[in-house]
């Protein structure tokens, strides 16, 4: 039982550390991209990302920023699923 429960709690806290920040390509350039300004970005290895297709930025509209960032911007983030750039609101 033992067993079970440490594999559940491993398993549960790997996941939670998995989805905090990931590397996309963004505008062109591989970045990390994370839920909230309170985790640690990784270092994202080196990466060729696709070229990033003209496209009219979206009109965005008004946020406030989370805590612990100070501005957020409209940026095209590559889908890794469909290799498409959309857009999508990144804060820093």
């Amino acid at each position: 039982m033992k067993r079970i429960l440490a594999l559940f709690i491993l398993t549960v806290s790997a996941s939670g550390a998995d989805a905090a920040c990931i590397c996309r390509c963004v505008d062109g350039r591989m970045q990390p991209v994370c839920e909230n300004s309170l985790d640690n970005p990784p270092i994202c290895p080196p990466a060729i990302c696709g070229m990033v297709p003209p496209s009219i930025q979206p009109i965005p509209s008004p946020t406030i920023p989370p805590i612990g960032t100070s501005e957020c911007h409209p940026r095209q983030v590559q889908n890794p699923a469909t290799g498409m750039y959309e857009w999508k609101t990144i804060c820093r």
